[in-house]
């Protein structure tokens, strides 16, 4: 049994103000490194401008983009009792008070029903664990950059140079859309909807870690040095810096099937994670 300390929605809407005013550590880093090797003058301004951007958010505690996105919800380990309404009464409480902008409508009415609620909202991803602890992973998507979730279902004989060619043309037919330098989320294998999710989980691993899977590790390398030789840039205004990190994460698929997605994220790559403990106590992370 886990013992929650305070009403579980305030710890939704603590997850959620740090998810949206506050920069992931790693990914400070790699704009500071991508500022440092940029040697293009107008992409060297782009990333002054997102940095300046960043540390006003966080002293104003305000959201760093107007598109505070979609928020998708990741609860593993022990699994709370009640934990879906207190998502749901949180997430409406922070639209409220951080404030969030509402994004959620009805796909064919348009309807916004408020509080980024409604139909199917908010999605809510479980993974039930024996761990004595719950963790609740929240992974705002804005739209610029969701909209240029990409899938392919390859002919297994397409192979690696076929799905290296596929990842390359999604980046760039994207340009400046999602907001570059951006995170890109590979997922190879499993079903089309299960490749999808996996793009997605890809954009949750930190910039400063090392996958342990050579094969995946090689690939990630090869395409951050193809899309960032590219001359795509920040913003797509031209530059060095395409993309800050590039993530393959991959699951076995049917022998008659390569599917392939790509889930791209904006500079921000916005995330944030709280990890509730047996004896109730919150402890709120970016990595």
């Amino acid at each position: 049994m886990i013992k929650v300390p305070e009403p579980l929605e305030d710890v939704i809407v603590n997850l959620l103000r740090l998810a949206n005013t506050k920069l992931p550590e790693d990914i400070g880093w790699a704009l500071e490194a991508a500022a440092a090797w940029e040697t293009n003058d107008i992409a060297r301004s782009q990333l002054g401008g997102i940095m300046d951007n960043v540390k006003k958010a966080e002293f104003a505690g305000r959201p760093m983009c107007q598109d505070t996105g979609i928020p998708v919800f990741y609860v593993t380990g022990k699994i709370i009792p009640g934990t879906e309404d207190a998502i749901r009464s949180g997430l409406r409480k922070a639209t409220d008070t951080i404030p969030l902008r509402p994004n959620t409508v009805h796909p064919i009415t348009r309807k916004n029903p408020g509080g980024n609620l409604g139909k199917g909202m908010p999605i809510i991803r479980y993974r039930p664990t024996d761990d004595n602890f719950t963790e609740i992973t929240v992974i705002p998507k804005g739209a610029g950059s969701e909209n240029m979730t990409r899938l392919a279902m390859l002919n297994p004989a397409d192979g690696i140079d076929g799905i290296k060619k596929f990842v390359i043309s999604a980046v760039l037919e994207a340009g400046g859309r999602p907001c570059p330098p951006t995170v890109v989320g590979i997922g190879i294998g499993g079903t089309a909807d299960r490749c999808v999710e996996l793009s997605k989980e890809a954009l949750l691993v930190p910039a400063d870690s090392v996958n342990d899977d050579k094969d995946e590790r090689e690939l990630e390398e090869e395409l951050f040095t193809i899309l960032n030789s590219s001359g795509l840039g920040p913003m797509g205004l031209g530059g060095d810096t395409t993309v800050l990190k590039v993530r393959v994460m991959t699951e076995c698929c049917h022998t008659a099937s390569l599917p392939a997605a790509v889930n791209i994220s904006c500079w921000a790559s916005r995330r944030a994670t709280v990890k509730i403990s047996a004896d109730g106590s919150a402890e709120y992370r970016q990595k």
